[in-house]
This record gives C-alpha cells, structure tokens and sequence, in this order.
C-alpha cells in the first residue's frame, strides 16, 4: 500500500489587493508518497511559498482539501492543526534563523525538547544528524562561527529533529553559492531518503530540481507535471 505523507485535494486560495482578488491557486491536487522528494519549480509570484504554507498548515485554503498522514485538517481546531504540523512537519527556508546564542547542537535539540523528548536522547539525535551533514566537527560552534553552508545544515537538521513525516522547504539553497548549495544538496537529499522523509522543496535551480524524484510546477494557479 503507499505511503501517502501528503496530499492536496481540490486547493484553492486568494488574496485581496486593494479592491481587487487575486487568484493565486485553484483545483491544485498533488501527493507526496514516504522517500519522495519533489521539485516545485516555478517563477516568482506564481504562488510557491503559498502552496508550502497551506501544505504546512501555516495557513488554511479557501477551498479543498490538504490531508497529512490521511487526515483531513480542514475542519481541524487550530491547536489540532498546530499539534500535527509539530509532530508530522519539518520546515527549512532560504535564511535559516538559527538561535545566535546557542550552539549547532543546542539550536537541534531545542525543538525536541520543546515535543517532550529528554535532554539525553535530544541530544544523541542531534548529534547523529548533525554528523550525517557533514558537521561532526562543529556540535559546539555558534552560528557566528560557522559558515553560510554550515548554518543552513544545522537548520536542516533542525527540521529533521522530531522525525516528521514530511519536510516542505523553500528555497533551502537559494543563499548560497552554487558549490556549497551543491554540498548541502547532497546532504540533504542523503539524510531525506535515508529517513524516508517526503519532501517538498521549491528551489529556482534546474540543476538540483534535475536529481529529485520528479519535478512540478504551477501554471495559472495549477500544479502541472514537469518532464
């Protein structure tokens, strides 16, 4: 049976700009499957980081459906929706917005804590997957110390940290040049697949959309397949 992290049903939303309404999304239906990991590639302003948010339940559509691990979240209360997206989400952005005060391996284990997991087991967590990206070396380092491609790893390891079931990032490598975004790609689609973790992740280069499971985009406010 598949695995179905996330789906989109029948997803529509819309702004209000001055007197007018702009239609940003409409009938958008997409599944996201356990170890996929999808590109959404698409020009700015075609509604890329709106998609990421109503599928992170940061925001609720207008219209559809958006079911994470099968359950429906429209009619859900907002401390429902909040308790899922914790338990089940992981979020990276194009800044990282590491806490400057703590280490690499303090910014990994605040967030588990925060769900209930003990100081011993947050910490062997973090370790491991801060390991795992390459950064085994810097556990104690601040994020002053540490270079732009080191900082985005720890906020990817961060979003790893409880285990979610699906990670959405947007534009995860768009602040780095292009050989470190390449090194942090790699990293990152490595710890995705060795996690099972579904992903979605919008991002302006072809050339990572390229080694994803597959890659779509949004064409007048519709999720289309790409080639």
């Amino acid at each position: 049976m598949d695995d179905v992290r996330l789906r989109l049903s029948r997803l529509a939303h819309a702004y209000r700009s001055g007197d007018a309404r702009v239609e940003v999304l409409r009938d958008v239906d997409l599944s996201l499957q356990a170890g996929e990991v999808v590109a959404l590639v698409a020009p700015s302003g075609a509604g890329k980081s709106t998609l990421l948010h109503l599928a992170g339940l940061l925001e609720r559509p207008d219209a559809g459906e958006v079911y994470v691990l099968g359950r429906a979240t429209m009619g859900m209360r907002d401390n429902e929706r909040t308790a899922l997206r914790r338990a089940a989400i992981g979020f990276v952005y194009q800044f990282h917005h590491l806490l400057r005060e703590f280490s690499a391996l303090e910014n990994v284990i605040l967030p588990q804590m925060i769900a209930g997991i003990t100081s011993r087991e947050a910490q062997e967590r973090a370790s491991v997957l801060l390991s795992g990206l390459g950064l085994g070396h810097r556990l104690h380092h601040t994020p002053s110390r540490l270079s732009g491609g080191e900082q985005q790893r720890v906020a990817i390891a961060r979003a790893l940290a409880n285990n979610p079931a699906l990670l959405l990032a947007d534009e995860p490598t768009g602040n780095l040049d292009t050989h470190t975004a390449d090194a942090v790609f790699q990293e990152m689609m490595k710890t995705l697949r060795d996690h099972n973790v579904a992903a979605l992740i919008a991002t302006h280069n072809p050339d990572l959309a390229a080694r994803m499971s597959r890659r779509i985009t949004l064409r007048n406010g519709r999720v289309e397949e790409l080639p």
